[in-house]
């Protein structure tokens, strides 16, 4: 954490939740678009670059936090760590054949982890304070 740390305006986990809300209605709207298109190549290339952002910040930030504050998660942090691996291997995927059936791997993939963390962190994020 760094000296100066801004007021939150919602808990750190509701606010994990509205990030993955807004990742996966971007990914939804991607989805819509046609195959092979410009369109898609672009927004599916923007939307890789946020979730890999997002989940560079997890493992920089958050995860360390929560590995030293809360020493029981680590496993579940590991696994979260796995997950970004594979998720990384799929944007790989989508960015160079960005396709529906891509698009769907990737969503399908990235739901089951955001559930799981949202599960397994939300309530210890919550609590944390600055």
């Amino acid at each position: 954490m760094s000296e100066f740390t801004p007021p939150r305006v919602a808990a750190l986990g509701h606010q994990l939740i509205e990030i993955h809300q807004h990742l996966r209605s971007l990914l939804d709207d991607i989805a819509r678009l046609p195959d092979f298109s410009r369109e898609l190549r672009v927004h599916c290339l923007a939307f890789c670059g946020a979730l890999e952002r997002h989940h560079t910040g997890e493992e920089r930030g958050m995860f360390q936090v929560l590995a030293e504050r809360h020493p029981g998660l680590r496993a579940v942090l590991a696994e979260l760590r796995h997950d970004h691996e594979q998720i990384a291997a799929l944007i790989r995927r989508a960015e160079a054949n960005p396709t529906r059936a891509e698009l769907a791997g990737l969503a399908a993939v990235m739901e089951s982890h955001f559930t799981f963390e949202e599960k397994r962190l939300t309530s210890v994020l919550n609590e944390l304070t600055p």
